[in-house]
């Protein structure tokens, strides 16, 4: 049993369309960030980031005692072996699928974030900001989209959408989980420069979308 501690924020909701499409017994534990639920002691002792999501997994495959776990990109990693699901074991398929992980951890969602933050929630105007991360998010989505519209095997496969190269679904890791509540929750601002190319969303199978469902809803019936 692994216990997500959760809030339906684009990083709480990778990790439940994972746990969704990999069929993972989960218990979603809601953290009510706007009441400052993450600065208490008891999350900071599983997340001393004081952020979601977290997990913890009860039967760790060493057999010690529970492992807790933070960060999004490391739960997923670790989720993906921990099942044997949704990760390729082939050398060029695991790294490109990593690389592009990385990529949505490192550039993605950190700068639509903070183009999010600048242009709609900022005290005050920053215009210097504001426009760099405008550029940034505008750059971000075109390389996105330039993935998409080269590999429809990020979204095609039968078990989920991945970004490694078309091959077994069912070893492939879905990094599109990583990236699409990102895209489909931030409003991009970028209407005073030239238009952005959105991301090709036809190209993100229906049910990805689907899996970001409301906290509460019972979890999965155990395959690990």
């Amino acid at each position: 049993m692994i216990d997500l501690y959760y809030a339906p924020t684009p990083n709480g909701h990778k990790i439940t369309l994972f746990l969704e499409e990999a069929g993972i017994e989960y218990r979603p534990i809601r953290v009510d960030i706007s009441k400052g639920d993450q600065f208490r002691p008891a999350f900071l002792a599983i997340s001393p980031n004081n952020k979601i999501p977290a997990i913890v997994d009860h039967h760790p495959a060493d057999g010690d005692p529970p492992l807790t776990l933070f960060e999004s990109g490391e739960s997923l990693l670790y989720l993906a072996e921990k099942s044997g699901l949704l990760l390729s074991g082939k050398l060029r398929e695991r790294h490109i699928t990593l690389q592009w992980l990385l990529w949505q951890m490192s550039g993605f969602g950190p700068m639509l974030g903070q183009n999010h933050h600048f242009n709609h929630f900022a005290p005050q105007s920053v215009p210097y900001a504001i426009e760099r991360y405008q550029i940034e998010t505008q750059r971000l989505y075109n390389e996105l989209n330039t993935r998409l519209e080269k590999s429809p095997g990020w979204a095609a496969s039968t078990t989920a959408s991945p970004i490694s190269p078309p091959g077994r679904g069912s070893t492939r890791m879905n990094a599109s989980i990583s990236t699409s509540p990102v895209f489909r929750r931030c409003r991009t601002g970028l209407s005073i420069f030239v238009p952005v190319r959105r991301p090709n969303a036809r190209c993100i199978k229906p049910r990805i979308i689907n899996r970001m469902r409301p906290l509460g809803a019972s979890s999965r019936s155990p395959r690990v």
